[in-house]
């Protein structure tokens, strides 16, 4: 029986794409640099903050002042801008509510700098418990290190085999298998199902209703 569903945060619970990618540009903006599409960003988040970064700037992140001057601009924009156009993806509040009704813990475990889960968390959660959600800490390694999953686990004390990790991409399928954790790929995210089914991702679903008919036969 799952005691601990852990969920990865962007492109798996909420779509922040469009406002993480007008940060950036607008960061890029500030130092003079060429800004991209939106829909090039979906291969650029993922890894974390300054990797988000590096892959925008191209060449220009090897310069380190060039660098703090897109990074300090991103962080005052999106501080402001990060609720914009984000919106949890279709049937992510009634699945939480489902699993809670159920007495599963929910969890998030995101790459994602600690303090803006936080923020996104409660705007568009309003009405939701989690257990537990963590951003990246300075403490942990980014995933796919599995430290601060692991830790989080034990916190709370979940064994790796009573939990599940449900995300959105490569980096989150290597998690789990670090971690120890099965996992569920979720389709609707930024990277879709063909490169979570090439990462060797055993479930792949559609729809927020599926997920939850997968978590339950786990």
């Amino acid at each position: 029986m799952i005691k601990m569903t852990v969920f990865d945060f962007d492109g798996t619970l909420v779509d922040t794409l469009t406002d993480l990618a007008l940060s950036v540009n607008r960061g890029l903006e500030a130092a003079g640099l060429p800004t991209h599409e939106i829909n090039e960003y979906r291969y650029f988040v993922g890894n974390g903050r300054e990797k988000l970064i590096e892959r925008a700037m191209g060449a220009a992140s090897s310069d380190a002042a060039l660098f703090k001057v897109v990074g300090d601009a991103f962080n005052a924009d999106y501080e402001l801008h990060c609720g914009d156009h984000t919106r949890p993806y279709d049937g992510v509040p009634e699945l939480l509510e489902k699993l809670s009704g159920l007495g599963i813990m929910t969890a998030v475990h995101s790459n994602k700098p600690h303090e803006f889960v936080g923020v996104i968390a409660r705007k568009f959660f309003p009405d939701h418990s989690f257990t537990d959600a963590w951003g990246k800490k300075p403490e942990f390694l980014p995933k796919p290190d599995a430290g601060a999953l692991l830790e989080l686990l034990r916190l709370h004390g979940v064994e790796p085999e009573e939990a599940v990790y449900i995300g959105d991409s490569d980096v989150d399928v290597m998690t789990a298998e670090n971690a120890g954790l099965r996992m569920i790929g979720v389709s609707w995210g930024f990277r879709g199902r063909e490169e979570l089914e090439a990462a060797g991702a055993p479930y792949v679903v559609d729809t927020a209703d599926e997920l939850l008919q997968r978590i339950m036969q786990l």
